[in-house]
C-alpha cells in the first residue's frame, strides 16, 4: 500500500497535493471525488453525473487501457482488471458512484479523477485487493495513462451525445410517421389556408399535417450529418495538443479501438492544438436541438390555433381532450400537451443560449466549461425525446379532423377569388371578393353574376380541391424518381 492511503476501521486516510482526507470504506471513489463532492454544492441534482456521460466515459477509459496494453504501456493483469472494471460501468453497474455535481470547476478535471478512482478501486477489488491499494493499481498512473482531462472528457462528451442521438432519432421518427398517418387519412379533405392568421387560399388538412413531418426529415438528416462531425476526437493530444505524457503512437492506436468497441466511424482531429479549445461540434450538437425544437414548437401552435374555439375560434380541427381546463368554467378544455410541447421548447431555447455563451468563453489552451455545456445539451436530448412521445401519443395520433367545416369555411372564403386573377384581372377579383364580404354571399355566386365567364369554366376556377392541387403535392416525402421516402431509407 503507497502514501497516499492508509486503511483504518470504517475509513481509509488518503492525501493529495493539498493535504490528507479521510474517505469512507464503502465507497469506490477517493479523495479527488470527495472533496469535488465537498465544493461543488449548486445543482441540486441528487443523482449528480449524468449516467450517459458516466457510460460513456467508461468507454473511453477502456479504450485507453486496451491501447496502453497493445503498446506496452499497462501490463495485462492491470490492463484486464481495468477493462473489466469499465466494462461494469458501462453496463450499469456503480452508477452511485458518480455523484459529483453536474455544474462543477475544472474542465470536468473531477469526474475524470471520480471516474479513475471508481475504476482503479473496483479493479483493485476484481484483483483481490483492498481498496485504495493504489501501490498495485493506481488511478492516475494506471487508469488515467497517456491522458487528460482535457482530451478523455470531451471524447466522453461527444460519446455520450452520440448515443443519446439513437434514441432522439427513433423519436423523431415516430413522431413523423404519427404525421405522415393523419396527412394520408385527410389527404384529400379541402380546408382554408391562412397566412398572418387571415384566409389565404385552399389547401388539404393533408398538405398542412405533411407539411411538419417535412420539418422533421431535415431534422433527421442533420443528426445524420451531425454523427460524422462528432465522431472527430483528440484523445492522445492530452492537456494542451501537444501529446506530453503520452507515447507517440497512442493517439492512433486508441482512436482505433474506440472505433472497434464503438463501431463508430472514430477519426484523430487533424491539429491536436486546436482540437483542445475547438467547441464547434457542440454548438452544432446544440443547433440540431434547437431547430427540432423550432419545428416542434411549429406544429404544437399550429395545432393550438387550429383547435381554437371550438365555437368561437378556428375550429378547423380537435385535439384529444386530457384534462379539465379551468377551476370555474366546467366545459372548458384546454390544448395542454401542445403548451407542454411548447414550454420544453422554450427550455430548450435557453439551454442552446447557455450551450453558445459556454462555447464562447474558451481562453487559450482549454474551455474550462465542458461539464455546463454537456449538461445542457444531454438534459435537452432528454428533453425533446419525451416531449416528441408525449406529442405523439397523447395529442397527434388522436386528432379528430373537422373536415365538414373546413370545407366549409374554405367554399365561403373570400380569398379564392384569386383563381380569377388571370381571367378578369386583379381589381374586379378584389371587387367580387369585396361584395362577397358585404353581402355573406360566395365567390362563386357573385362571380357568376358579375362576369361572363362560362359556367363550366367558372366551376373549374373555382374547384377549391383543384386549387389545393395546384402543384400536384403528395401528401408524402417523395424522391426524384417518385419513390415514398420514409424514415427508415432516409
Amino acid at each position: 500500500m503507497d502514501s497516499t492511503t492508509t486503511q483504518h476501521s470504517n475509513m481509509r486516510l488518503e492525501h493529495d497535493v493539498i493535504g490528507t482526507m479521510e474517505i469512507p470504506q464503502n465507497v469506490y471513489w477517493g479523495i479527488h471525488t470527495q472533496r469535488a463532492i465537498n465544493n461543488f454544492t449548486v445543482s441540486g441534482i441528487a443523482d449528480g453525473t449524468h449516467t450517459a456521460l458516466v457510460r460513456a466515459y467508461a468507454t473511453v477509459k477502456r479504450a485507453c487501457a486496451i491501447a496502453n496494453y497493445q503498446l506496452g504501456e499497462l501490463d495485462k493483469n492491470k490492463a484486464h482488471y481495468i477493462e473489466q472494471a469499465c466494462l461494469e460501468i458501462e453496463n450499469g453497474a456503480l452508477a452511485d458512484q458518480f455523484p459529483v455535481d453536474v455544474l462543477q470547476g475544472g474542465a470536468g478535471t473531477s469526474l475524470n479523477m471520480n471516474m479513475n478512482e471508481v475504476i482503479a478501486n473496483r479493479a483493485l477489488e476484481l484483483a483481490g485487493r483492498p481498496r485504495g491499494d493504489y501501490d498495485f493499481i493506481h488511478p492516475n498512473d494506471d487508469v488515467n495513462k497517456s491522458q487528460s482531462t482535457n482530451d478523455t472528457y470531451p471524447a466522453a462528451c461527444k460519446l455520450a451525445i452520440l448515443q443519446g442521438l439513437e434514441p432522439l432519432r427513433q423519436s423523431t421518427q415516430k413522431l413523423r410517421e404519427a404525421f405522415h398517418s393523419q396527412a394520408d387519412e385527410h389527404a384529400d379533405d379541402v380546408k382554408i389556408g391562412r397566412t398572418q392568421l387571415q384566409d389565404a387560399v385552399p389547401m388539404t388538412y393533408g398538405q398542412e399535417i405533411h407539411a411538419w413531418a417535412s420539418f422533421l426529415a431535415g431534422d433527421l438528416e442533420a443528426m445524420r450529418l451531425l454523427t460524422r462531425r462528432l465522431c472527430v476526437l483528440n484523445l492522445g493530444g492530452t492537456a494542451i495538443g501537444t501529446g506530453i505524457c503520452a507515447d507517440l503512437r497512442f493517439r492512433t492506436t486508441v482512436t482505433s479501438v474506440l472505433a472497434d468497441i464503438t463501431d463508430l466511424p472514430i477519426t484523430a482531429a487533424s491539429d491536436p492544438v486546436a482540437a483542445v479549445t475547438d467547441t464547434s461540434s457542440y454548438i452544432e450538437a446544440s443547433a440540431v436541438l434547437k431547430n427540432l425544437a423550432v419545428h416542434l414548437k411549429k406544429a404544437a401552435d399550429d395545432l393550438r390555433l387550429l383547435n381554437s374555439g371550438p365555437r368561437c375560434g378556428f375550429g378547423d380541427l380537435t385535439v384529444p381532450p386530457r384534462q379539465a381546463g379551468s377551476s370555474i368554467m366546467p366545459g372548458k378544455i384546454n390544448p395542454v400537451i401542445p403548451e407542454c410541447v411548447d414550454q420544453c421548447c422554450f427550455t430548450i431555447f435557453g439551454m442552446d443560449v447557455t450551450v453558445n455563451w459556454a462555447c464562447a468563453e474558451g481562453q487559450l489552451q482549454l474551455n474550462a466549461f465542458d461539464p455546463l455545456i454537456i449538461h445542457e445539451i444531454l438534459t435537452a436530448m432528454t428533453l425533446e425525446i419525451n416531449a416528441m412521445d408525449m406529442f405523439r401519443t397523447k395529442c397527434v395520433d388522436g386528432l379528430v379532423i373537422n373536415a365538414k367545416q373546413g370545407l366549409r369555411d374554405a367554399q365561403m372564403s373570400p380569398s379564392i377569388s384569386a383563381a380569377l386573377n388571370e381571367w378578369i384581372g386583379y381589381e374586379q377579383a378584389m371587387a367580387i371578393a369585396k361584395e362577397a364580404v358585404a353581402t355573406g354571399r360566395s365567390v362563386h355566386d357573385v362571380a357568376k353574376e358579375r362576369t361572363d365567364i362560362n359556367p363550366t369554366e367558372l366551376e373549374s376556377l373555382l374547384d377549391i380541391a383543384a386549387m389545393s392541387r395546384k402543384l400536384g403535392q403528395t401528401c408524402r416525402d417523395v424522391d426524384a424518381d417518385g419513390n415514398i421516402v420514409t424514415p427508415e431509407n432516409l
